[in-house]
Parts: C-alpha cells; sequence; structure tokens
C-alpha cells in the first residue's frame, strides 16, 4: 500500500538530487536528476566522508566513467535510505522520531494511520506494533530521470565514440547497473535510439508474475504521444509502467507548450481510455516477448496514470485525483521552500519567498531551445549580465551537459558559451541590419544561460562543496505556482496543506485550471505579438487551431464547473465567471488571428 497519493518530481539539475535519501524513508517517492555525474561523484564523496564509507574516486580516465559514477551514487543513495529506514522500523526503545514523522504526516483518512493509532490506543505491545511496521510501512521509490533529447555525443582523443557512450545513454547505462528497484522516467519527448538501447538490460523486462525490477515511466502531454512510444517500447518488449502527465505551460522547469490542449481534457482522455490503452499496448508486448522467446506475464499488466503542473491545494489534490482516477499527484514547485526534502541555497529561498507573478516568467534562457520557466533576479542571471557588461557575453561551459549546437562546428557547442555567442555576433556583424533590428537579435544570443551548471549549483552551496569551478551563481525553475506560497515550511507543513488540514497557500490563489488557461491564452497572444504584420498561411493556421483547442477547454470545463458535485475552494459561479473573462479575452485574439 502506497503510503501517499502525491509524488516529488525531478526539480532542475540539483533540488532533487538528494531528496530521496531525505525523504525515502518516510515513504515519499521522488527523482533524481541523472545530467550531471560530475555534481553526483561531489555529492557521493561528500556522502561517503559524512557517514565514514570507504571512498575510492571514479575518475574521467577511467573507462564508461559517467555511468560508473551514476550507477555508484545510485548505489549510495539507495544503501544509506535503506538503512534509515530499517532504523526507523526498530521500535524495541519506543515509538519516536523517524517512525513518528512517518506516521505524523499521513493524511488523517490513511489507513496505515487509523490502523496505527488503534494499535497504540490498545496497549503499547512492541511486538505486534514490529509485527505491523514490518508488514506495512514502505519505503518512497527512488526514481531516476533523464531528458532523453540531452545526448550529447562524447569523444576520446578527438575520435567521436559508440552512441552507447552519449550522455543519455551512459545515464541510463548506470541506472540499469544500479541496485535500485524503481522506475526510470524519460522526459522530454522520444529518443528511438535511446528507447531501443533500453533492451539491452534484463532488469526493464517483466517476468512471468508481471513484477518489472526496472519500471518505465514516460512523462507526456498528451495521450496521442503516450500511445505511439507506449507502443514502439512494447514493440521491444518493454513495458510503459506509468504514463505522466504534465501541464505544458503551467509547471516548473521546461515548458513543452501543447497545441492549446489545456490539462483537464487530456487528463479525461486518460481516464476514459486508460483500458483501451493497456489493451492495446499489452497485445504487443506479449507478441514481442514471445519472439523474443522472453517470460510472458501471466496476466495483463498494470499501468499508473499519474499528473502534475500547477497544483496547489487541498481541493484541486483530490479532484484530480477522485474525477480523473489518477494515481497519484506530483507536487514540485512548493517543495523548493522545503529544506527537509530538497536542495535550495538561501540566498535563492529568500528571493523565492518573496517572489511574485510578475517575478516569475517563461523565459528563452535555456541552451535547448526550448521556454523555460524561470525566476527573475536569479544568481545565475546576475552572473551572466556582468560579463555581458564587460563586453564579453557568454559561460565558459566547464560541464557542456548541452553542448548540442553544430551550426559552426562538427562537434557540438553550447549556445550558451561564449565560443558559440561570439561567433553568432560576429556573423550579426556582418548583416546590413537596422540599430534595432540589431539590438533585438544580440539580445536574443545573449539571453541563453548556462543552465546545465546553474541548475546544480545550490546543491554544492547547501552541502559546503567547493564551487570554483561552477562559480556561485544559481538558475532557478519554479512553476508560475511559487507566487503563491510565502514562506519556508517544514514536511509536516507541507503535508497537512496537501492534505487539506492546513493552508499554506495566499488566499487569493486561482484555480489551478483557469491559472493555466490564463497562461495560455498569454502564450498565444505573445505568438501573435511577435510576428510580423502579415503571417503566412501556415503560421495564421497554426494559432487558429491553437485557439480552437483553447476554445474546446474553455467549453469542456463549462460543463465540468457547472456540476453540482464539484467542490473548489472558489464558488461554482466564480469559477464560470472567470471562464467567461478569459473567453472575451481569447475571443479577442482569435479576431486578431483572422485577420493577420
Amino acid at each position: 500500500m502506497k503510503a501517499h497519493t502525491f509524488h516529488i518530481p525531478v526539480m532542475g539539475i540539483g533540488f532533487t538530487i538528494d531528496t530521496p535519501l531525505k525523504v525515502s524513508h518516510l515513504g515519499i517517492d521522488s527523482a533524481i536528476s541523472l545530467v550531471d555525474d560530475i555534481l553526483l561523484e561531489k555529492l557521493r564523496k561528500t556522502y561517503c566522508t559524512k557517514f565514514q564509507i570507504a571512498y575510492n574516486e571514479i575518475t574521467e580516465s577511467i573507462e564508461d566513467f559517467r555511468a560508473k559514477r551514476i550507477t555508484s551514487y545510485l548505489n549510495l543513495i539507495n544503501n544509506l535510505a535503506e538503512k534509515k529506514f530499517e532504523n526507523l522500523k526498530n521500535i524495541a526503545n519506543g515509538y519516536h522520531g523517524d517512525l513518528k514523522q512517518y506516521i505524523n504526516i499521513l493524511p488523517d483518512t490513511s489507513v496505515l494511520k487509523q490502523q496505527f493509532q488503534e494499535l497504540m490506543s490498545n496497549n503499547f505491545n512492541v511486538q505486534e506494533i514490529k509485527n505491523w511496521v514490518e508488514k506495512n510501512l514502505t519505503m518512497g521509490s527512488i526514481d531516476v530521470n533523464i531528458m532523453t533529447k540531452v545526448d550529447k555525443e562524447n569523444y576520446l582523443h578527438k575520435e567521436k565514440l559508440p552512441s552507447i557512450y552519449n550522455d543519455a545513454h551512459a545515464a541510463l547505462r548506470g541506472y540499469a547497473n544500479s541496485d535500485l528497484c524503481s522506475s526510470l522516467i524519460l522526459s522530454a519527448g522520444m529518443n528511438p535510439r535511446l528507447y531501443s538501447y533500453i533492451e539491452q538490460f534484463e532488469d526493464f523486462f517483466p517476468d512471468v508474475h508481471g513484477t518489472i525490477k526496472k519500471k518505465i515511466v514516460l512523462k507526456v502531454s498528451d495521450y496521442r504521444s503516450a500511445l505511439i512510444q507506449g507502443k514502439f517500447l512494447a514493440k521491444k518488449g518493454i513495458w510503459v509502467s506509468e504514463y505522466r502527465i504534465e501541464s505544458g505551460l503551467n509547471c516548473g522547469g521546461h515548458a513543452f507548450a501543447t497545441d492549446g490542449y489545456l490539462l483537464g481534457p487530456i487528463l479525461a482522455q486518460f481516464r476514459d481510455n486508460r483500458e483501451e490503452l493497456i489493451q492495446s499496448i499489452h497485445a504487443i508486448l506479449i507478441s514481442a516477448l514471445s519472439a523474443k522467446e522472453r517470460a510472458v506475464p501471466q496476466s495483463v499488466l498494470d499501468i499508473k496514470i499519474t499528473a502534475q503542473g500547477g497544483v496547489g491545494n487541498a481541493g484541486e489534490h483530490q479532484f484530480i485525483q477522485d474525477y480523473y482516477e489518477v494515481d497519484s499527484i506530483g507536487w514540485g514547485t512548493p517543495f523548493l521552500l522545503v529544506p527537509e526534502a530538497t536542495s535550495v541555497d538561501n540566498e535563492t529561498l529568500g528571493k523565492l519567498v518573496k517572489a511574485k507573478e510578475e517575478d516569475l516568467y517563461l523565459s528563452d534562457i535555456s541552451p535547448l531551445g526550448v521556454p523555460f520557466n524561470s525566476l527573475k533576479g536569479n544568481t545565475k542571471d546576475i552572473e551572466k549580465q556582468v560579463l555581458i557588461n564587460k563586453g564579453r557575453p557568454g559561460s565558459s561551459c566547464p560541464k557542456k551537459y548541452v553542448a548540442l549546437n553544430k551550426e559552426f562546428t562538427e562537434k557540438g557547442i553550447c549556445t550558451a558559451s561564449r565560443q558559440y555567442q561570439h561567433k553568432k555576433i560576429i556573423q550579426l556583424e556582418k548583416e546590413d541590419l537596422s540599430p534595432e533590428m540589431y539590438q533585438k537579435k544580440y539580445n536574443k544570443i545573449i539571453e541563453k544561460s548556462c543552465t546545465c551548471v546553474g541548475l546544480g549549483t545550490a546543491a554544492l552551496l547547501v552541502n559546503d562543496i567547493d564551487t570554483k569551478v561552477e562559480s556561485n551563481g544559481v538558475s532557478i525553475c519554479p512553476g508560475p505556482n511559487m507566487a503563491y506560497y510565502s514562506k519556508t515550511m517544514n514536511l509536516k507543513e507541507i503535508t497537512d496543506h496537501i492534505y487539506g488540514s492546513s493552508n499554506v497557500a495566499r488566499e487569493d490563489r486561482p484555480n489551478m485550471f483557469i491559472k493555466e488557461l490564463t497562461i495560455y491564452i498569454t502564450y498565444l497572444k505573445n505568438m501573435v505579438k511577435e510576428l510580423d504584420e502579415i503571417a503566412d498561411k501556415k503560421q495564421q493556421k497554426y494559432m487558429s487551431v491553437f485557439a480552437k483547442n483553447l476554445q474546446d477547454g474553455i467549453m469542456y470545463y463549462r460543463e465540468v464547473f457547472s456540476k453540482a458535485t464539484i467542490s473548489f475552494k472558489e464558488s461554482n459561479e466564480l469559477l464560470l465567471k472567470d471562464l467567461n473573462k478569459e473567453e472575451q479575452t481569447l475571443n479577442q485574439i482569435s479576431r486578431e488571428i483572422a485577420v493577420l
């Protein structure tokens, strides 16, 4: 039985890098980013020192060092988390400490909590309680996340290495070779070569009982994508155990906007087609496993549907769980304010606590060329501006994890690097542009920030690890939801908020579905604004379809919010009024699109 109905998604590169060590023994699922093996190795050294474990450095001179660093770090975290969990279950000295916390942060409606309290009220029988704890309490899953497109090619002595040494491939191998029994979350779209590589590892295949040691989770933004990717992997004999639906824009980190499809209608499609999704993909899986002469599960494998992006109070949490029949709900952004769970340095924490709506914006700073949720005034952007003011824009690019651009070189370079920006500015100077157009294009070049370093630095600062190579600048990637929280919290406070026994968010916080709609309409408005006065037919058609999908979303929500059984913090009348207001704005934009 799962202890909680929420999970902590991966955040940035370093913010959840050691979260499982902080919360796994308390039954909370969380995820580690596998982007930065340099950071993982530094943290492994720190934790080995802290817990007096022998440490042997894995240097870059060792063959397959990236995969080996990842395996070693994951094994260490797993080992330490399991020890904490075993200590929690040892009640020889009474009911206290971690066990008390485990029970306290459960919702009052939890069967586990009620059973435990009943046991405690029937006199303190140590053996009886010990047996119950052993049988009923479970650790939270220690999951890992790989951004599939961050798969840089690597070289040895100027010779390109085979694709299995690419960054994402090596990360996958590092996880596959670890002791973990958990899930690999694949995000940022499909990478067929990487997906095919999964076949090389035994732990990803089911046995006859349907047990899979290492499960696959796909982060998706629509049903069609889930079906395509699920079938692709099933043809390899690999089952997708969970489809994790994330709001396209009302989320933290990189924002992969849908074509105007909103979270509610997407979740409804997964709910209504869940059985079809299972049956259609399972048939392909059985056929593939038989052809490979592998074990075939005796019964149909299950899938989980989970959701995340913008959820911010107990009413929304419960509604998504009940109405869309999801198995777990991701709470990301608010956990950045919980030092017990995440690694955020004090200066950045202070900025997050003070952040208002206008401080949180969808930026173009990511070298991946994908819109990126960011915080104005973050210390990495301040560092970036200092270099711009010196006339030397761009990062020294110490880690090169997103050195993927091949515009100027055969070997990829990062668009946030000094090397790339210098070449791009020289190219720009040769164009015959007006001062205004030159400045506009120049600003676009220098806007890119060294996020692959900046998103990991906070973990170094929190753990007092040297930042000589990285510098102290921190990039931070909260979702718009951050504006509605204005204090740091402990685990008890955030879980009480999630489950409704208290509230730590601003009272005027908008409903998550209305907020997402607002963000999407603003996104479309900016799309229209950035066009020249005359759009080509293709652009006009795309924006018309985008607007039509938003209109369909409004009609869907109008129907949902009109139901008497729907209960949010806001009244149904207020929700419908907000919908009408957003619809008026959308209608105006649609008229502008029609005359472009």
